[in-house]
């Protein structure tokens, strides 16, 4: 990706982070007043929309390389962005041009001046990028949209869709302040996607998220296929630089498929993936999608910032897990498919997150850790994450390093001591936030 070199899409990103970058407000009638000034982007395309704790951005990513690879012209919007605002809106694949975005924004900024005048809050950040991406599909135009929620699902402000197939990856504890403190409480918000007659492709779920996600679809008649009886992984194998997978979709099996993604939890984001896209092609018992369609789709997936290798003697890998059940997933595939003699690791997280059990379960993996700040005004200060990680990890395991260019000299340094011969077994990890990812990723891939 190219440096921003356009003085007015630095004009436009500077108004967005005016109106307060992590600022919450959970109120859809201000973007539905909004799209409607704007006659309705949202419904000129059908749309797939994501939910979940956890792999939403990659399986949204697997969706849309699945889709193109079947010929269709896609839009995505995910959040939250490594490197710039115009990754959460992409068309083909490829993050929106600085001139589309500048046009789409000073189309709608006069209309959202309309809104903020009749409303007690202002549009929030999100409700804007949401008005710009589903603006943007509608002029492209677009075949369809996969579209991941912000945070939540009954009021987020991507639920304008009402899509006709809704896909809920694994929930767990997160944004408890905004969500409950409950698994149940959580799966509730997030069943909110689920309107009425649409087809509901499910992660494999606890069975505190399961109920609300069964009695959500009983009760607007939603068809529901779950992983583990309509759907899942048959059979997986690590490869070199990814793995290969059988999968039983709705529409059969799907053999011999490469994804060039790391961990247990791709797969299964990857059979979440395949189901959705059967939904929407219309597959089913009857009818299976062509399998080297499906193969070439998988195989040009990516997904930055998770488990990314982004480089080698010693290995650096990027890796967004915030939360315990994200950072499981992790802790396990870099268990599975890194031969590591040595592990360092980098983290950084915000002050809302558990830290601690963050940090519990690294330590089985990690040689040493070195705490840091990201650059969120919401960042754990390193002193308070430092206290935390030598509770776990003893005072002789954990460095201090508040910068991030520090923090990851010194983590590369510490790898690489002690370390006779090649670094080949060497590595550094650094994970705690899609924050700390996004500050390491501008640092290290220059």
């Amino acid at each position: 990706m190219s440096d921003r070199t356009d003085p007015a899409f630095a004009e436009v990103e500077a108004a967005l982070n005016g109106r307060g970058f992590t600022r919450m407000h959970f109120e859809l009638e201000k973007i539905e007043s909004l799209l409607d000034l704007l006659g309705s982007p949202q419904r000129a395309y059908p749309s797939i929309h994501l939910t979940g704790t956890n792999g939403k951005t990659s399986t949204a990513r697997m969706i849309d390389s699945l889709l193109r690879a079947f010929g269709l012209h896609t839009g995505r919007y995910t959040s939250p962005h490594l490197e710039t605002v115009r990754e959460r809106i992409s068309l083909d694949g490829e993050p929106v041009s600085e001139e589309r975005f500048v046009s789409t924004y000073r189309e709608i900024a006069p209309l959202a001046e309309l809104v903020d005048q009749r409303s007690a809050e202002p549009l929030t950040y999100f409700d804007m990028t949401t008005a710009l991406a589903f603006a943007t599909f509608a002029d492209a135009p677009v075949d369809v949209a996969v579209v991941e929620v912000g945070l939540g699902g009954a009021e987020d402000a991507t639920n304008v869709i009402q899509a006709g197939v809704a896909v809920i990856t694994p929930i767990g504890l997160d944004h408890t302040e905004w969500l409950g403190d409950t698994i149940e409480d959580i799966a509730l918000h997030k069943a909110g996607i689920i309107h009425a007659g649409a087809t509901v492709i499910a992660a494999a779920q606890e069975e505190e998220a399961a109920r609300p996600i069964l009695e959500r679809c009983a009760e607007v008649d939603a068809t529901v296929a779950r992983e583990g009886a309509e759907f899942g992984v048959l059979r997986r194998a690590v490869a070199v630089g990814g793995q290969v997978l059988t999968i039983q979709g709705l529409g059969g099996v799907y053999e011999e498929i490469f994804i060039p993604l790391h961990g247990a939890h791709q797969a299964q984001n990857a059979a979440v993936a395949l189901a959705a896209v059967e939904a929407f092609l219309g597959a089913g018992t009857r009818r299976q999608l062509d399998i080297e369609a499906v193969r070439e789709g998988f195989a040009a997936t990516s997904s930055p910032g998770r488990l990314e290798r982004v480089r080698t003697a010693p290995t650096v890998l990027l890796d967004g897990a915030h939360n315990p059940h994200g950072m499981a997933a992790t802790v396990a595939a870099v268990q599975e498919e890194f031969a590591f003699s040595k592990l360092v690791g980098v983290l950084a997280v915000l002050g809302d997150k558990d830290a601690a059990s963050l940090l519990e379960l690294l330590e089985p993996v990690l040689d040493s850790v070195v705490v840091a700040e990201n650059s969120s005004p919401r960042a754990m200060p390193a002193d308070e994450l430092a206290e935390l990680a030598r509770e776990v990890f003893g005072p002789d395991r954990v460095q201090v390093a508040r910068e991030m260019p520090d923090a990851i000299e010194t983590a590369v340094a510490e790898a690489e001591s002690d370390v006779p011969g090649e670094l080949s077994g060497v590595g550094v990890l650094i994970t705690g936030s899609v924050v700390t990812v996004a500050d390491a990723r501008r640092l290290l891939k220059r």
